[in-house]
């Protein structure tokens, strides 16, 4: 068995070719991959997720081979006796007679655990992932443990460090937002614009039998091509594919849903936050991407559709991995609501009589992707409203997007969505009533329930059960400036209609499985 001076650990979202580990060749040097039991099964993934990952990490393993670098990729039939990540190392650091063992710094919580409490007798090197752009020592100059954390102070921090549509000291087009003008709803002529997503084809049969042979248990659809990227080279296709052909529209359009159309699913969102957040792009380098797509003359890119995806990635996505790091592990635990009833079967099935939410699920489960407003205002808003224990909601989104990596998933859902943090992240719940959803898209159309109804048989769920989750919240939030106006206006009721909205809620979360 040949031996190695250092082993070098590369986990399945680490697929950053432009490392400073891969600059120089050392055949001293042994990289490592592998598909591991304890990471394909900790949580109940969707089995597409775990296609893509297993494809991107086999072919991130090639590129290092083809540039000369030793490596091991190893699969579920390799390290079917390996119980943890921990004992695979300890194994092949034995196998090899390595005198060192590096890794890079893990993004969830557990894993960088974990992989602190080695045990090797041999020296132990972490290094950063080069791959954000805050440090991970720099978080706490920027987010305050258990305080509430303003996303938008920390966008234009970002903003102006990183000298990112700016002019000068100030923001260009003298606005730092333009959130406002981003929640435009599709009208049928728009529909015929959206234009026809880029997908792949790629193949993942023996992903797909070592799953099943190893009695990995899935969740979603299973396709025999995948049409997600799995490498450099394809998420640099779809980066330009978003720039040239969804950019123009995408803040326009960024929260707007509909049923209508092959390309409902994927609107004009860019769909590349696999690719990130495997680390096979740079968040810099989509930004970057974005930029000169936007100076470019006759691009149609407006200051307010680059602005809208500028401050999805510089701003939401490093705000939200700063508040976790910080905040963890304590913000695993946080239920401000006290919520603990049962995510509903129809969350795994997608059999709702609800029209927005078995959109959302369906599509969840068929490519394991939903954007940003389906999850917080559709799903997510049911689940809040309906007192879901956020436990079992975070392992639901961690599950069954191709994107979801817990640094990312569980501020997201816990906070944003779910409220569970008590407004670390949020200043308000984001609870809504069917109103909003049909405000932004046409899934009330032809639902088996009432969008207009409150609290009759056929009325729309979220109608009755928005109102008994602000009543029973009321004490908490009736002071709130964000909130008190719906507070005003449960007081104008009718002392019968009130009556009937609790009455119908009351149905509607003693029968949520049957909704």
């Amino acid at each position: 068995m040949k031996k190695y001076h250092s082993l070098r650990l590369i986990l399945g979202d680490q697929l950053n070719r432009s490392h400073s580990w891969y600059k120089e060749k050392d055949d001293g040097v042994l990289y490592v991959l592998a598909e591991l039991h304890q990471e394909a099964s900790y949580v109940r993934h969707h089995v597409q997720k775990i296609c893509a990952f297993f494809a991107a990490m086999e072919s991130f393993a090639s590129s290092l081979k083809a540039a000369g670098h030793h490596v091991k990729h190893l699969t579920l039939d390799d390290t079917v006796d390996f119980k943890t990540i921990n004992e695979l190392i300890a194994s092949l650091c034995t196998e090899h007679s390595v005198k060192r063992f590096d890794y890079q710094h893990p993004d969830e919580y557990r894993l960088a655990d974990q992989l602190k409490k080695l045990q090797l007798g041999i020296p132990v090197h972490c290094f950063g992932s080069e791959h954000f752009l805050l440090a991970q020592d720099e978080l706490t100059d920027y987010i305050k443990v258990g305080k509430h954390n303003r996303m938008e102070s920390f966008y234009r921090k970002l903003r102006k460090r990183f000298n990112i549509l700016m002019d000068d000291d100030q923001p260009l087009g003298e606005r730092w937002n333009f959130d406002g003008e981003n929640r435009n709803k599709l009208k049928a002529a728009d529909l015929k614009e959206i234009p026809q997503p880029l997908l792949f084809a790629n193949p993942v049969g023996t992903y797909l039998d070592r799953i099943q042979r190893h009695h990995i248990d899935t969740l979603g659809r299973a396709t025999e091509d995948l049409l997600w990227p799995i490498d450099r080279q394809q998420s640099l296709q779809l980066l330009d594919f978003f720039c040239l052909h969804c950019l123009p529209n995408f803040g326009r359009f960024q929260d707007a849903m509909t049923h209508n159309g092959e390309s409902r699913w994927s609107l004009y969102h860019s769909r590349i936050s696999f690719a990130l957040n495997s680390k096979m792009l740079h968040p810099m380098q989509v930004i970057e991407a974005a930029l000169a797509r936007f100076a470019e003359a006759n691009s149609g890119v407006d200051l307010a559709q680059v602005e809208g995806f500028v401050r999805q990635i510089l701003g939401w996505r490093e705000y939200v991995r700063a508040v976790y790091w910080v905040n963890m592990p304590d913000y695993a635990a946080l239920n401000s609501f006290d919520a603990k009833t049962n995510l509903p079967e129809f969350f795994w099935t997608g059999k709702t009589k609800m029209a927005c939410m078995k959109q959302a699920i369906d599509q969840s489960l068929d490519y394991a992707y939903a954007h940003h407003i389906q999850r917080l205002m559709v799903t997510g808003n049911f689940a809040m409203l309906a007192g879901i224990d956020p436990d079992q909601v975070d392992q639901w989104y961690l599950g069954v997007y191709i994107d979801a990596v817990e640094w990312v998933e569980m501020p997201n859902t816990r906070g944003m969505s779910q409220f569970a943090d008590g407004g670390l992240i949020a200043t308000k719940p984001y609870a809504a009533s069917g109103s909003y959803i049909n405000k932004m898209g046409d899934y009330c159309k032809g639902c088996h329930y009432s969008v207009k109804e409150r609290f009759t048989e056929n009325s729309c769920p979220f109608n009755s059960l928005y109102w008994h989750f602000m009543q029973r919240h009321s004490e908490r939030f009736s002071r709130n400036p964000r909130t008190a106006m719906a507070y005003r206006s449960w007081e104008k009721m009718d002392a019968d209609v009130q009556q009937a909205l609790l009455l119908r809620a009351d149905f509607c979360l003693s029968n949520l499985d049957q909704l």
